[in-house]
């Protein structure tokens, strides 16, 4: 399986958009600062995540929801309360 997943950043509340073959490995990879792009945001809470079967679909999604500002928008309409809420136990 292949995962396009939203973290969202503890310390300045952004997010990071990414795809992975291994969702749990890559999340605390993002926790322990071994991403470039993530390493001074961190700690990380995951927001969402979508799977598929397929590489091409997953790398497809991801590269729609960085590059197209309406995909994003639409799943941030769609998930709004996760954006906004902090998890609770």
């Amino acid at each position: 399986m292949y995962y396009v997943y939203l973290i969202k950043s503890k310390r300045d509340g952004s997010i990071y958009i990414g795809y992975t073959n291994d969702l749990k490995r890559r999340f605390v990879e993002h926790n322990k600062g071994e991403n470039k792009s993530t390493k001074n945001k961190t700690p990380f809470e995951l927001i969402y995540y979508e799977s598929y079967r397929a590489r091409s679909d997953a790398k497809r999604r991801e590269s729609a929801l960085k590059k197209y500002a309406q995909a994003y928008k639409a799943l941030k309409q769609r998930i709004d309360k996760s954006l906004t809420k902090p998890i609770s136990g």
